[in-house]
């Protein structure tokens, strides 16, 4: 896999660990110290993905996602302390794609970039490519979501989830299922992580009238709801 990424981190020696470990995966890197900084070289080189710090001077990462979002849906992958979980949270809920917590390894840091480019890169047979529940419809080649029409920004994971639901609209998916679905196996990842993208996806097409868009059905999983519009 290839790509170009910006790593954005106030600490030098991070943004050394990662940059060898990104390098020695196959990928060229970018670098930022700051959140302005990092909103500059974002612009200037349209990178494929950003491992972003939460914790920066100038313009912290929650704010420089805030930003990213008002135009693009570029990836996201937040670093966070160990103890902040609000933040992991929020930053999710502001569009972010994943999270990992310092300390890290860099294998896994690796692997969960690896799983984020690939679903935004995912090739998808034709006769997959548009599916629609409702008044609801993806079509994966143009990572395009629409409600009646109306076009619906979603970020990648949000996209991912929204398709693995819609596959099988009629049926339960439980979240493991919906974790193996964004980052395959053997990838420990929290039910809070799934449940604050289905937050998103929720508020996202409530937003542009409809209300029963994904439906919990408790102990078991999620499930498409009728999806029409109120």
């Amino acid at each position: 896999m290839s790509g170009h990424i910006l790593i954005v981190d106030d600490d030098p020696n991070i943004r050394e660990v990662i940059g060898f470990a990104a390098e020695k995966s196959g990928f060229t890197t970018g670098f930022a110290e700051d959140g302005l900084a990092a909103l500059k070289i974002a612009a200037r080189d349209a990178p494929d993905l950003i491992v972003l710090d939460v914790g920066l001077p100038e313009m912290d990462g929650l704010e420089v996602c805030k930003a990213i979002r008002k135009t693009s849906d570029l990836p996201i992958l937040f670093l966070t302390a160990r103890d902040d979980e609000i933040d992991r949270i929020i930053g999710l809920e502001l569009g972010g794609d994943d999270y990992v917590t310092k300390p890290f390894s860099p294998r896994e840091l690796m692997a969960r970039i690896k799983a984020i480019l690939k679903r935004s890169q995912m090739a998808i047979p034709e006769e997959a490519r548009a599916i629609s529940v409702g008044d609801l419809q993806i079509d994966t080649a143009k990572h395009q979501c629409l409600l009646a029409g109306q076009e619906v920004a979603l970020t990648a994971s949000e996209f991912s989830l929204l398709h693995a639901l819609m596959q099988r609209p009629s049926n339960v998916v439980s979240r493991p299922q919906l974790v193996g679905a964004l980052y395959g196996v053997n990838v420990h990842v929290s039910d809070r992580t799934i449940d604050s993208h289905i937050r998103n996806i929720r508020s996202k097409l409530a937003g542009v009238g409809c209300a029963d868009s994904i439906v919990t059905v408790h102990g078991v999983g999620l499930r498409m709801g009728a999806c029409k519009l109120a």
